[in-house]
């Protein structure tokens, strides 16, 4: 008789995370220049999404960790609530770990780029973090672990 539960290990890693979003060019530069993750481009495309990429209907990075972000173009989106606080998902937010020494020349980014910023840079023993959000009014997270202290 087959367990009715997976085992620790069974999954093997986060794999993607798909958002929609309501303008793919506007979100493919966020994603692509602003945050510099990389697009995936012919024979990187899975084979399944390849024709509704050449369509323009779907755009896909690779994270720095291998899994997938997945940006699906949905033209009747309604708009982010004027307040970027509401949340719009029962998704809280993405996060993005980067090097701690690379972390304020993210911040610097996210400014000279007129990213609307939520809160932070915030400091906590696990790390420091800044919340802001995408074109479409979604919550991201750029953190990075302590510094090691010698």
């Amino acid at each position: 008789m087959p367990s009715s539960t997976l085992t620790p290990g069974q999954l093997r890693s986060f794999h993607h995370f798909a958002l929609n979003v309501a303008d793919l060019k506007t979100s493919r530069q966020f994603y692509g220049t602003v945050l510099g993750l990389h697009e995936l481009q012919g024979d990187e495309v899975p084979a399944t999404l390849k024709s509704l990429v050449a369509e323009g209907k779907v755009a896909n990075f690779r994270l720095p960790n291998g899994a997938i972000l997945d940006l699906f173009y949905e033209p009747g989106l309604a708009p982010a609530h004027l307040d970027p606080k509401q949340q719009f998902t029962r998704a809280s937010h993405l996060a993005f770990d980067i090097e701690p020494e690379a972390f304020d020349q993210a911040v610097a980014v996210l400014h000279a780029n007129d990213v609307v910023i939520d809160h932070g840079p915030v400091s906590r023993p696990t790390g420091r973090g800044i919340y802001f959000y995408d074109p479409d009014g979604f919550l991201l997270e750029i953190r990075c672990d302590p510094p090691n202290n010698p």
